[in-house]
Protein backbone atom coordinates (compact mmCIF):
# COMPACT_ATOMS: atom_id res chain seq x y z
CA UNK A 1 0.00 0.00 0.00
CA UNK A 2 1.11 3.54 -0.52
CA UNK A 3 2.46 5.93 1.73
CA UNK A 4 0.42 7.01 4.77
CA UNK A 5 -0.08 11.71 4.77
CA UNK A 6 -1.73 12.83 8.21
CA UNK A 7 -3.43 16.45 6.56
CA UNK A 8 -2.59 18.20 9.97
CA UNK A 9 -0.43 20.27 11.70
CA UNK A 10 -1.82 19.22 14.99
CA UNK A 11 1.02 17.60 17.22
CA UNK A 12 -1.97 16.22 18.99
CA UNK A 13 -3.37 13.86 16.28
CA UNK A 14 0.10 13.57 15.01
CA UNK A 15 1.17 11.53 18.49
CA UNK A 16 -2.22 9.79 18.42
CA UNK A 17 -1.67 8.20 14.87
CA UNK A 18 2.17 7.36 15.94
CA UNK A 19 0.32 4.11 18.02
CA UNK A 20 -0.39 2.71 14.54
CA UNK A 21 3.73 2.36 14.73
CA UNK A 22 3.59 3.08 10.35
CA UNK A 23 5.51 5.53 9.12
CA UNK A 24 3.41 8.62 8.10
CA UNK A 25 3.93 12.16 6.76
CA UNK A 26 2.06 15.24 8.09
CA UNK A 27 1.24 17.96 5.94
CA UNK A 28 -0.61 20.99 6.66
CA UNK A 29 -3.21 22.05 4.36
CA UNK A 30 -4.02 25.42 3.76
CA UNK A 31 -8.06 24.41 3.44
CA UNK A 32 -10.74 26.37 4.13
CA UNK A 33 -11.91 25.75 7.84
CA UNK A 34 -15.07 28.12 8.03
CA UNK A 35 -17.86 25.54 9.15
CA UNK A 36 -20.65 25.20 6.32
CA UNK A 37 -24.10 25.65 7.58
CA UNK A 38 -27.52 24.08 7.83
CA UNK A 39 -25.44 20.97 8.83
CA UNK A 40 -25.44 18.57 11.43
CA UNK A 41 -22.30 18.83 13.95
CA UNK A 42 -21.67 15.05 12.56
CA UNK A 43 -21.06 16.71 8.88
CA UNK A 44 -19.99 19.69 9.39
CA UNK A 45 -16.74 17.85 11.14
CA UNK A 46 -16.24 14.96 7.75
CA UNK A 47 -17.15 18.00 5.51
CA UNK A 48 -14.05 19.83 6.86
CA UNK A 49 -11.88 16.92 7.08
CA UNK A 50 -13.05 16.28 3.83
CA UNK A 51 -11.57 19.73 2.58
CA UNK A 52 -8.31 19.06 4.42
CA UNK A 53 -7.60 15.29 2.77
CA UNK A 54 -9.15 17.23 -0.91
CA UNK A 55 -6.10 19.79 -0.65
CA UNK A 56 -3.15 17.30 0.71
CA UNK A 57 -4.04 14.99 -2.30
CA UNK A 58 -3.31 17.90 -4.64
CA UNK A 59 0.77 17.20 -3.28
CA UNK A 60 0.35 13.40 -2.45
CA UNK A 61 -1.71 12.23 -5.72
CA UNK A 62 -0.90 8.13 -4.70
CA UNK A 63 -0.72 8.82 -0.68
CA UNK A 64 -3.73 7.59 1.57
CA UNK A 65 -4.56 10.66 3.19
CA UNK A 66 -6.36 10.99 6.48
CA UNK A 67 -7.94 14.27 7.40
CA UNK A 68 -9.93 15.37 10.63
CA UNK A 69 -11.71 17.94 12.49
CA UNK A 70 -12.96 18.51 16.05
CA UNK A 71 -15.95 20.40 17.37
CA UNK A 72 -17.06 20.79 20.81
CA UNK A 73 -21.06 21.86 20.67
CA UNK A 74 -22.37 22.85 23.96
CA UNK A 75 -26.56 23.53 24.30
CA UNK A 76 -27.06 23.51 20.44
CA UNK A 77 -23.94 26.10 20.31
CA UNK A 78 -21.15 25.49 18.65
CA UNK A 79 -17.33 25.75 20.69
CA UNK A 80 -14.52 26.94 18.02
CA UNK A 81 -11.05 28.21 19.05
CA UNK A 82 -11.10 30.88 20.95
CA UNK A 83 -9.67 34.17 19.97
CA UNK A 84 -8.58 35.95 23.01
CA UNK A 85 -8.48 35.73 27.16
CA UNK A 86 -12.44 36.72 27.19
CA UNK A 87 -13.97 34.51 24.54
CA UNK A 88 -12.06 31.19 26.49
CA UNK A 89 -13.52 32.50 29.46
CA UNK A 90 -17.20 32.62 28.21
CA UNK A 91 -16.51 29.35 26.48
CA UNK A 92 -15.46 27.85 30.28
CA UNK A 93 -18.07 28.98 31.90
CA UNK A 94 -21.04 27.74 29.38
CA UNK A 95 -19.37 24.22 29.80
CA UNK A 96 -18.64 24.33 33.60
CA UNK A 97 -21.14 22.29 35.34
CA UNK A 98 -22.58 20.66 31.91
CA UNK A 99 -22.38 17.90 29.63
CA UNK A 100 -21.25 18.75 26.03
CA UNK A 101 -20.38 16.66 22.99
CA UNK A 102 -17.18 16.98 21.26
CA UNK A 103 -17.76 15.19 17.37
CA UNK A 104 -14.52 14.43 15.52
CA UNK A 105 -14.52 13.78 11.63
CA UNK A 106 -12.16 12.19 9.73
CA UNK A 107 -11.81 11.45 5.94
CA UNK A 108 -9.67 9.39 4.49
CA UNK A 109 -8.71 9.10 0.74
CA UNK A 110 -6.85 7.23 -1.32
CA UNK A 111 -6.86 7.31 -5.61
CA UNK A 112 -10.49 8.03 -6.05
CA UNK A 113 -11.98 5.86 -3.00
CA UNK A 114 -13.05 8.01 -0.15
CA UNK A 115 -14.65 7.63 3.35
CA UNK A 116 -15.76 9.60 5.85
CA UNK A 117 -17.12 9.06 9.23
CA UNK A 118 -17.66 10.45 13.03
CA UNK A 119 -17.28 9.92 16.33
CA UNK A 120 -19.43 11.83 19.23
CA UNK A 121 -18.56 11.60 22.46
CA UNK A 122 -20.15 13.17 26.05
CA UNK A 123 -17.79 15.05 28.17
CA UNK A 124 -19.35 16.31 31.50
CA UNK A 125 -17.10 19.29 32.85
CA UNK A 126 -17.10 20.03 37.34
CA UNK A 127 -18.63 23.47 38.36
CA UNK A 128 -15.78 25.65 37.57
CA UNK A 129 -14.84 28.36 40.00
CA UNK A 130 -13.56 31.83 38.56
CA UNK A 131 -10.14 30.77 39.32
CA UNK A 132 -10.40 27.07 37.99
CA UNK A 133 -11.24 28.82 35.09
CA UNK A 134 -8.24 31.59 35.47
CA UNK A 135 -5.97 29.34 35.80
CA UNK A 136 -6.82 27.39 33.53
CA UNK A 137 -6.43 30.33 30.90
CA UNK A 138 -3.35 31.16 32.43
CA UNK A 139 -1.75 27.90 31.26
CA UNK A 140 -2.24 28.77 27.82
CA UNK A 141 -4.02 25.91 26.87
CA UNK A 142 -7.46 27.24 25.64
CA UNK A 143 -6.13 28.79 22.51
CA UNK A 144 -5.69 26.63 19.94
CA UNK A 145 -7.92 23.72 20.91
CA UNK A 146 -12.34 23.91 20.32
CA UNK A 147 -13.85 24.66 23.28
CA UNK A 148 -10.94 25.86 25.04
CA UNK A 149 -9.77 23.08 26.61
CA UNK A 150 -7.19 19.90 26.03
CA UNK A 151 -8.39 16.98 27.96
CA UNK A 152 -5.04 15.47 27.39
CA UNK A 153 -3.07 18.01 29.38
CA UNK A 154 -3.95 20.61 31.97
CA UNK A 155 -8.37 20.53 31.04
CA UNK A 156 -7.83 17.17 32.35
CA UNK A 157 -8.35 18.55 35.38
CA UNK A 158 -11.46 20.13 34.15
CA UNK A 159 -13.38 16.78 33.16
CA UNK A 160 -15.64 14.95 35.75
CA UNK A 161 -16.75 12.47 33.03
CA UNK A 162 -16.60 11.32 29.57
CA UNK A 163 -18.67 8.95 27.37
CA UNK A 164 -17.36 7.93 24.11
CA UNK A 165 -13.97 7.84 22.87
CA UNK A 166 -11.11 9.43 24.87
CA UNK A 167 -9.06 9.77 21.59
CA UNK A 168 -12.10 11.42 19.51
CA UNK A 169 -11.83 14.20 22.03
CA UNK A 170 -8.14 14.72 21.48
CA UNK A 171 -8.98 14.98 18.07
CA UNK A 172 -8.15 11.54 16.39
CA UNK A 173 -10.63 8.59 16.65
CA UNK A 174 -7.67 6.15 16.77
CA UNK A 175 -9.65 2.92 17.08
CA UNK A 176 -11.86 3.38 14.51
CA UNK A 177 -9.21 4.72 12.25
CA UNK A 178 -7.41 1.65 12.43
CA UNK A 179 -9.98 -0.54 11.64
CA UNK A 180 -11.15 1.85 8.44
CA UNK A 181 -7.60 2.14 7.31
CA UNK A 182 -7.13 -2.01 7.39
CA UNK A 183 -10.98 -1.76 5.28
CA UNK A 184 -8.91 0.66 3.05
CA UNK A 185 -6.26 -2.19 2.32
CA UNK A 186 -3.89 -0.77 4.56
CA UNK A 187 -0.89 -3.09 6.08
CA UNK A 188 -0.28 -2.30 9.78
CA UNK A 189 2.57 -4.45 10.85
CA UNK A 190 1.88 -5.89 14.31
CA UNK A 191 3.36 -3.95 17.34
Amino acid sequence: MDHLVLASGSPRRKEILKKLNIPFTTFSPNADETQPTGLAPSEIVMALALRKVNVASEHFPVSVIIGSDTIVVCNDLILGKPQNVDEAKQMLKKLSGNIHSVYTGVAIKHDSKVETFFEKTDVEFWELTETDIQHYIESGEPFDKAGAYGIQGQGALLVKSITGDYYSVVGLPISRLYRSLIEFGFNIPPN
